[in-house]
């Protein structure tokens, strides 16, 4: 994880939107809202230490809204519905 940045300063907060809760339960991703300075290593490393959980992969995108948004594939081994169900978002 970045030196200078925490969990709570990398991860802002988990997007609640009707795409994003499709996507938990049918491919098994989580949507966070990140810090513009966050790598995609910062993040899966936060959410790893957080979650205790194995990440395949993190998807990138710059919204209109100007708010970085990461997609993140959990492995099949966990459940998204489970972590999102910890985070209160489903």
């Amino acid at each position: 994880m970045n030196a200078k940045l925490g969990f709570h300063e990398i991860v802002l907060y988990p997007l609640i939107t009707e795409k994003a809760v499709n996507m938990i339960e049918a491919e098994n991703k989580l949507c966070f809202i990140v810090n513009k300075a966050a790598t995609k290593q910062d993040v899966k490393n936060a959410l790893e230490e957080a979650y205790s959980i194995k990440i395949d992969s993190i998807k990138v995108l710059n919204d209109r809204k100007g708010r970085k948004k990461v997609f993140v594939k959990i492995n099949k081994k966990f459940k998204a519905d489970e972590i999102a169900t910890k985070l209160g978002v489903i």
